[in-house]
């Protein structure tokens, strides 16, 4: 019987077999099991194959927590410094930037938002690019290098126009890092393992927001009027040097994929490898040859999931704007610039604690829906107080649910796009880019909701927010609903395109294996032949999460 939790989720359409071709549509009894039978079965490499369950779990659990040590302390650095680099401008406006550069409201809000034309330009060809040459080691820290001198140059405009110019290109350089990131990471973990860590990725922003008031405080309060230089220019001069001394250590630190690092041991590049292919049934990055720019982009396209995550992370994002112009926000309580920016601090560190617990939550117990949804409510009545008191403690209280109602459950939703839309590779890629671009495109608008004429109360920004958050639990509700579904379909053993048809449905190897994989250990199922009615028996059941991702099946005996 299915867990209680058990539909929300379904294996997508993997790309089709390059050695075979096969027909998706409707296929006889017949025609399925020559079909099946035709497929070549994989076998696990040797190394993995001789290993005892025992051996197995303790070598995957060794493995994965080389893999962390080695992967996230470094992604999280540079996203700290990303996230710092995009928005220290805010910061920047209570030291100084808006008073000397002469800018109106409405000229320091356009290049608050024109960042982010460039930032949503160029994120489906990066990561498109990004999967073809298979060198994320190489691509992101000299990326990052290139958006630490542009944030750094900051420090030299004298106009306007020098602004406008200067965060545009700052944007087209930044674009690569974040959907580069999450690419990045769903081919090195499994889906099960996926949440937690997008989630301590995605912590990088919001330690971020945390350290952003700190340091402008320390500049601002420190450093105004040093060498003759206002303490705006002295905080993008720093912030842009140290996010390119942290990339010069990133070409050191960061490896590439499983099949083409160099510090792995052979036995542990095999597990890596193998452990990805069992977690869907179908190999992951093998080389740049394999990967089509536009077969990703085709596949990612035609799937309707893709659209209804676009929806809810583009309302999540929307909602989520106010981190934008948080300082400005803050500063409506009336509080001097040193004391506002240090207010910034407590909500992030809250988003940070409840992000971690709600994501480990997720993954331990394998649900997504409430992880996601639950939050949002939070956010939904903390835009509401915000709105409609001007009493202090009301409005601050308001603005510590701000942050974590809504990046609480942003990353887990992110988390789903790829166990959604796990494989091909370049599918992947296309997805979380276009999803990411797409989601990001709310902040070109946002910024103009906030003059700081609609102070304290921002109704306007506000009644927006509330909105888009209240979407954004539709939107994951209709994904969810749309799962159930195409679930029951393949319950009665309907086939289902783009989900469960032969060749081009049923992962090949996952096919063979019988979707046997075990939710309390890494241990390898050896394939079993299995009959056409258990077949579809255990694909009704292992398939789909109701509560639960596609990664927390619970082993099935035959």
């Amino acid at each position: 019987m299915p867990r209680p939790g058990d539909q929300d989720d379904l294996v997508p359409r993997p790309h089709k077999d390059d050695d075979v071709e096969f027909n998706a549509d409707h296929v006889s009894d017949t025609s399925r099991e020559n079909v099946l039978a035709a497929r070549p079965k994989r076998e696990p490499p040797p190394l993995v194959k001789d290993l005892s369950g025992e051996e197995r779990q303790r070598l995957e659990l060794a493995l994965v927590r080389k893999i962390d040590l080695r992967l996230l302390p470094m992604i999280i650095l540079m996203y700290i410094m990303n996230y710092l680099d995009r928005n220290n401008i805010a910061a920047a406006r209570l030291a100084g930037l808006e008073d000397e550069l002469e800018l109106t409201s409405t000229q320091y809000l356009t290049a608050l938002s024109i960042l982010f034309v460039g930032y949503i330009l160029m994120q489906v060809p990066s990561n498109l690019f990004l999967n073809k040459i298979g060198k994320p080691a190489l691509y992101l820290p000299t990326v990052m290098i290139l958006w630490g001198i542009i944030s750094g140059a900051t420090a030299g405009v004298q106009s306007f126009g020098g602004l406008i110019a200067v965060r545009f290109c700052l944007g087209f350089v930044e674009a690569a890092y974040f959907p580069g990131c999450l690419f990045y990471l769903s081919a090195w973990y499994t889906r099960k393992e996926l949440g937690f860590r997008t989630a301590i990725l995605y912590s990088g922003s919001l330690l971020s927001g945390a350290f952003s008031g700190l340091i402008s405080a320390g500049i601002t309060s420190g450093l105004d009027g040093a060498k003759n230089l206002r303490a705006w220019r002295w905080l993008f001069i720093i912030e842009g040097a140290i996010t390119v001394v942290i990339a010069v250590g990133a070409y050191f630190a960061l490896p590439n994929f499983p099949r083409t690092t160099t510090w792995l041991t052979e036995n542990e590049r095999q597990l890596a490898i193998w452990r990805l292919e069992e977690d869907i049934g179908e190999d992951d990055w093998v080389g740049s040859e394999k990967q089509s720019f536009f077969h990703g982009m085709k596949l990612a396209f035609l799937d309707i999931k893709m659209y209804i995550l676009m929806v809810l992370l583009f309302c999540f994002v929307a909602s989520g704007t106010v981190t934008n112009l948080f300082p400005t926000v803050v500063k409506t309580l009336g509080y001097s610039n040193i004391i506002s920016l240090l207010l910034t601090v407590p909500p992030y560190v809250l988003a940070v604690i409840t992000t971690f617990l709600n994501a480990w939550h997720a993954d331990r117990t394998g649900e997504r829906y409430f992880h996601i949804t639950l939050p949002l409510y939070f956010a939904v009545f903390a835009f509401i107080l915000a709105a409609a008191t001007t009493t202090t403690a009301p409005r601050y209280v308001a603005m510590m649910f701000m942050v974590p109602g809504v990046y609480t459950g942003y990353v887990v939703a992110l988390a789903w796009i790829s166990n959604t839309l796990p494989r091909p590779p370049a599918k992947r890629a296309a997805a979380l880019a276009a999803i990411n671009a797409v989601s990001n495109s709310s902040s070109i608008y946002a910024s103009f909701m906030y003059p700081e004429s609609a102070g304290p109360r921002f109704i306007v920004a506000m009644s927006v927010n509330c909105t888009t958050a209240f979407i954004a639990i539709c939107a994951a509700t209709v994904l969810r609903i749309v799962l159930m579904r195409l679930n029951k379909k393949l319950d009665r053993g309907e086939t289902v395109k783009g989900a469960i048809a032969v060749g081009d449905g049923v992962p090949r190897d996952a096919s063979d294996a019988g979707f046997r994989q075990s939710q309390t250990t890494a241990n390898s199922t050896q394939s079993l032949p299995i009959k056409r009615v258990d077949f579809y028996r255990l694909l009704s059941e292992l398939l789909v999460s109701n509560d639960d991702e596609i990664s927390n099946f619970e082993e099935k005996e035959k």
